[in-house]
């Protein structure tokens, strides 16, 4: 298929479950091809089954590895696929301490966190910039907004990088027909919290703290959609974000050291 011609896909990577599996739903309601990327290939493949008759291509794939960015644009160019939508949403979270991680733990999170989304970004971009037409939807969190909390501690800045790199890439290509956004959510139902072996504290917050992946997902994809840069999903979030903006930062510090613990593993 030649490119010029071909429809535009969606490539999301982290599909294989919570919130990039519910941006996978968004985009497919809408009828739109789709690019499913994790490190679960089963998971993809039922993924793409449950979409289907929208046409979706499967390429597992562990960002974790500094080649994968490279390698997987350039199998959506073998493939002769032509990605117009980019959801950065893999991730996940390191818990505890910062050293109580060796430090190949850390430098692979931020490959997967930092250096892959900035990559994809910088791979697919130019073309979206030649046809005047893209989206850039990176998944970054409510942590990006409020100070630092001890646990999980390269989390919330990997995250505020994301935020900062979505507002510099907006700007740049606001007469592109480019869009590009931070997507901020807060507590959201998905596997994330198991993963990070966090499930058990942050299971004592109350309910009305939490969204459900898929109007997360929702949310974030009409916000890149209309242009939005930085869109943090539900009332609750939006207060938390203002408050912590508002309080002076001594306050701000010493409220997130005393709150930590009831989200954050520590040790």
């Amino acid at each position: 298929m030649n490119t010029a011609t071909a429809p535009g896909h969606a490539l999301i990577t982290g599909a294989s479950s919570g919130i990039g599996a519910a941006i996978a739903r968004q985009y497919a309601r809408r009828g739109k091809p789709l690019i499913l990327t994790a490190r679960r290939e089963d998971r993809l493949l039922a993924l793409a089954d449950e979409l289907a008759p929208v046409p979706c291509t499967v390429l597992a794939a562990d960002l974790a590895d500094p080649s994968v960015p490279q390698a997987i644009f350039t199998q959506v160019q073998d493939l002769g696929l032509h990605v117009d939508t980019l959801v950065n949403n893999a991730g996940y979270g390191v818990g505890g301490h910062f050293p109580a991680q060796p430090w190949p733990t850390h430098a692979e999170f931020l490959q997967v966190l930092v250096s892959a989304p900035c990559e994809l970004a910088y791979r697919f971009l130019p073309a979206m910039q030649e046809r005047r037409y893209g989206r850039i939807l990176n998944v970054a969190s409510l942590a990006a907004l409020v100070p630092g909390s001890p646990g999980h501690t390269l989390y919330g800045a990997a995250k505020a990088l994301l935020v900062k790199f979505s507002q510099s890439l907006a700007l740049e290509n606001l007469a592109n027909g480019v869009h590009v956004c931070a997507l901020c959510p807060g507590f959201t139902y998905s596997e994330f919290h198991d993963i990070t072996g966090t499930r058990q504290v942050v299971s004592k917050m109350p309910r009305y703290m939490w969204m459900g992946a898929q109007e997360v997902a929702r949310i974030g994809v009409d916000a890149v959609e209309r242009g939005q840069i930085v869109c943090v999903p539900g009332r609750i979030n939006r207060a938390i974000a203002r408050l912590f903006k508002l309080m002076p930062d001594g306050m701000a510090l010493r409220t997130m050291a005393k709150r930590a613990r009831t989200f954050r593993k520590q040790d």
